[in-house]
Parts: C-alpha cells; structure tokens; sequence
C-alpha cells in the first residue's frame, strides 16, 4: 500500500510530492494537463505588493521557506530554476515617491524597499518621477521546474499522465483505492480543476484568469523586471513577457483578443520603442474568496485533503503552506486557522459527500 495518490501536479503538486519524498513516502501522482496557471505564470517571487507598497500576506516567512525549496530543486533536478532579477517601480507622481519612502520606513519592509531612487533604467522606459528598486526578487522558471520534476517522476515509476476519475475512488476508514492502487490518504492539488471535484467543490473557489503576451523587441534592451500597469519580464534573446490580466467572470481557458488588445495598449504607453507580439498564454488562477489558501481535510472523509486556493502567488506561498498541510496529514499538527478549510465549515454541505 502506498503513504499518498497526489492528484495535480503544478506548484503545489510539486511541493507536496517533494516534501513527501523527503520523508521517504511512497506515492504516485496523476497529472492530465489540463490547468495551465502554474506553467504561464510570470514566475515572480516579490514579496511586495507594488500596488500599496505594502508587504504580501505572511511574505517574510514564505521568502525563508520558498527560495531554499526551488534551490534545493535545481540541485535535484540538476536544472537552472532561479533567476534572482530586481524589479523597478515606475512612479507616477511625488505622491507616489513619498508613499514608496513612508512604507521603506516599516521595519517589515526596510529590507526590500530601496530608498536611492533611479531617475533612468532605460530610454525607452520614460518616467518623469523616477523609479524605486525591489531586492531580493526574482523568478522562478516554472517551465523547466514543471516539466524537469514530471519528467524525474516518470523515471522514478511515480506519475500517470491521466484524468483522474472521481467516480473510481472508493473511500475506506483507513485508506482509499483507485483503480488497482491502494493508498493511505489522498491529496487533491487540482488549481481551478477544483471546481469538478465533487470532494472539495463545496468549497469557494473562484477562477482568476490571467494572460499573458510573449513580445520581441531588439530596441528594448532591457535587463530588469519592471512594473508600471504591467509587468516586464526579460526573458533573453530580446523576448519579453507583458502581463497579466485579471479577470474574474471569463473562464475560458483559451487567449482572448480583449486581452490582447488591453495588454498591448498598457504596454504602448509604457515603452517608445517598436515590439512585436509573438505569443499570446492564458491560465485560470485558483483564488479563494478571502484570498487565502484552501488546505485541509475532508469534513466527513479523513483520508481526503485538498491543497489550493495560491491564486497569483503561488510561486511564493506554496512550499511553505504545502509543508504545514503534510506536517498535519502525518503528525497532526493543527494548520493556521486563516488557512484551514474548517473556516467554510458553515457552507452548505449537500454537495462534499463525493460519489456513491
């Protein structure tokens, strides 16, 4: 018998599975390919919402935890995964400045925050009030993490690129069986997919979708990540990704031309040089309605735990929080309450019996 069936294997796949080979327990994944959020995100990890200029929820802690994970991964995978890179501000006014110069001042901030304002990063990036400079960012290469990781996995005879079918689980009082396997425990790390589980659908998930465009310009030349009304992110051989969009009532997995056409405007008035759009990517973030993550057990099944809910932040949250949903699966210890999906215990309950 197996220790876990893990069901999905984006950012948070990953990091249950590795924390669970970590402890030397036997599992096997399935994965169908059929969320795409953690492949065409951005891969940022910034501890600062640059909005606000104020720090992301519970960042220091998920920094300390996040960054040692991925490059422990590159070590494993023997792959180039993190790419420390500083993000600029663009300013919009003195207004601006001196909110950026008040937040810097926050013990919690200070360390992130530079305070030495850059009147120019580029010449085609214009700003007539500056730009303040992020530390200790960069990105996490979810590409080569995603697929390096799947393909060990299969090496490892621990994967099975199919769709899992609910119907097919039966659900015992001390383990649960699918299809010939049979297993302790069960792990449902599913992204938007989520919404087709009849295990954890009762739960309020709501699809975030996020686009992205993929554009050459040989006039750029720019070396940094920048954030105006969107983000650029070098990527080399003078290829750039411009995003992202939010949209929460389009659910529709595939590019849009609205999205297009918005991303591409933003990105006209931010830079003066020429640029053609090569590639166009969508994905539907997993998001809560508290905008926290969704881990726990299934109120009436205890072999069942979902791990979920890292909306556009994934690369940053999910080693940490994916360690405490296995700390509680294996040893009982309790998860922070802002994260348990105890908290929606109030919701209906007609739909989280799974199937017959």
């Amino acid at each position: 018998m197996l220790d876990y069936i893990v069901v999905g294997l984006g950012l948070s796949g990953i990091a249950i599975s590795r924390g669970l080979e970590k402890r030397n327990k036997q599992f096997v994944v399935f994965e169908d390919n059929s969320q795409k959020s953690s492949l065409v995100a951005g891969g940022l990890f910034n501890p600062v919402i640059l909005k606000r200029f104020t720090l992301a929820w519970n960042a220091n802690d998920h920094m300390k935890t996040a960054i040692p994970f991925y490059k422990e991964m590159e070590t494993k995978l023997q792959a180039k995964i993190v790419y420390p890179l500083d993000i600029y501000r663009k300013f919009f006014s003195a207004e601006e400045q001196n909110n950026w110069f008040e937040a810097a001042d926050k013990p919690l901030l200070s360390e992130y925050l530079d305070t030495d304002l850059v009147k120019e990063i580029n010449p085609c990036i214009p700003s007539e009030f500056s730009f303040g400079r992020v530390r200790q960012t960069g990105i996490i290469d979810t590409d080569v993490l995603i697929s390096e990781y799947r393909t060990y996995l299969k090496k490892e005879g621990k994967i099975k690129f199919e769709r899992f079918e609910y119907n097919d689980l039966k659900i015992n009082l001390d383990s649960v069986e699918y299809k010939g396997i049979s297993a302790r425990q069960i792990i449902f790390c599913e992204g938007f997919g989520m919404q087709h589980n009849p295990f954890f659908n009762y739960l309020p998930l709501r699809g975030n979708k996020g686009e992205y465009l993929t554009i050459y310009s040989e006039e750029l030349q720019l070396q940094e990540a920048v954030k105006s009304s969107v983000f650029i992110i070098p990527l080399g051989n003078s290829l750039y990704k411009v995003g992202a969009t939010y949209n929460n009532q389009d659910k529709d997995p595939q590019p849009s031309l609205e999205a297009r056409e918005e991303l591409e405007k933003k990105l006209s008035k931010l830079i003066n040089c020429k640029f053609e759009v090569v590639d166009q990517s969508a994905g539907i973030r997993p998001a809560s309605k508290d905008r926290k993550p969704m881990l726990g057990r299934h109120p009436k099944h205890k072999n069942l735990y979902c791990c979920n809910g890292f909306g556009s932040r994934g690369v940053l949250i999910s080693p940490m929080v994916s360690e405490q949903l296995i700390e509680f699966a294996e040893n009982e210890v309790q998860l922070p309450p802002e994260i348990d999906i105890q908290r929606f215990s109030k919701l209906p309950r007609n739909k989280h019996t799974g199937p017959s």
